[in-house]
């Protein structure tokens, strides 16, 4: 595509991960005006960076996301528009794999449980078959893209199995072993984590209902740093309080932020993350490589980097 990018703005929605003004500053050596702007001062604009969808970007030529996500922008309405979405694909593997790895090995070092009985000033040890360590287990990553990649790195680091799931069966690297998503259930009933890192489709909406749940093992953990709405958010707090799966650490939630009666709040061997699990103090610097190449592309007359329409 080719248009004439005389202003760029930062949408203060960017405000949630992390200051505009941090992306506005990394920017200011564009050769183009880089500024903060609120839902008014869109229209000025000829591409915005944001994380929230407003209808007056469709009146851009540009707009990027931080995230990798798109699920939050209507995607038609861009094309019909002619107005390119790009986002931020390929910067949240390591935060994504760290984030996960701590969530791994809080459970198996019963960290969280000494978290929460530091705060009654409690001195309760573990039982003696409680703690475990996590060479010999197996992840199964739902999800092989750049974020179920980052989390097969970090965990085949710390001696972890890793499987994957995916549309094929091809093979991917970091991954032991492949399962084509027609194959879900048995993938999943051979792990003791079950990780799922799938984008927001409408293949993939609802896709960890109670029969996969019933289909995973007692003694496996779940973890979502994918969407909400990925998960049967009742039939997995079913599959919890029955005992079903031995527990869960989850990043998002169907409805944000998680509301105060919530079951997940209080269940036992449950972690509840504010869907933050790929935040670093890096974010914005990360964001604004992907803005800064797109821009030297569009003066290069070169498509854009992470186009998604």
């Amino acid at each position: 595509m080719q248009f004439e990018l005389e202003r760029l703005g930062v949408h203060d929605s960017v405000s949630a991960v992390f200051p505009p003004s941090e992306l506005e500053t990394f920017l200011a050596d564009l050769p183009v005006s880089v500024e903060v702007v609120d839902d008014d001062g869109i229209d000025a604009c000829d591409a915005v960076v944001t994380r929230d969808y407003h209808e007056a970007m469709l009146e851009c030529a540009w707009v990027h996301s931080i995230q990798a996500g798109i699920d939050r922008f209507p995607l038609d309405d861009f094309e019909a528009n002619d107005v390119a979405l790009t986002n931020s694909t390929g910067i949240h593997d390591r935060t994504i794999g760290e984030t996960v790895a701590g969530y791994l090995l809080a459970f198996s070092r019963r960290l969280h449980e000494h978290v929460a009985n530091q705060q009654k000033r409690r001195w309760d040890r573990p039982e003696w078959d409680e703690a475990f360590t996590l060479p010999g287990t197996t992840a199964c990553v739902v999800g092989t893209g750049t974020l179920g990649r980052g989390v097969a790195e970090t965990l085949g680091a710390l001696g972890v199995r890793v499987t994957g799931v995916r549309r094929s069966t091809d093979p991917v690297p970091g991954f032991e072993e492949i399962y084509a998503t027609d194959d879900l259930h048995a993938a999943i009933g051979e792990a003791d984590f079950v990780v799922v890192t799938v984008p927001l489709t409408d293949d993939t909406e609802g896709l960890f209902d109670a029969a996969a749940f019933d289909a995973m093992r007692e003694d496996a953990y779940f973890v979502n740093v994918a969407r909400g709405a990925v998960v049967d958010e009742p039939a997995l707090i079913d599959a919890l309080e029955s005992d079903a799966i031995e527990g869960a650490a989850l990043d998002v939630f169907e409805t944000e932020p998680l509301p105060e009666e919530s079951p997940l709040w209080d269940l036992e061997d449950v972690i509840v993350t504010p869907h933050c699990g790929a935040f670093t103090r890096d974010y914005f610097r990360d964001v604004g490589g992907i803005v800064r190449e797109n821009v030297g592309r569009l003066e290069a007359g070169e498509p854009l980097h992470n186009r998604v329409v």
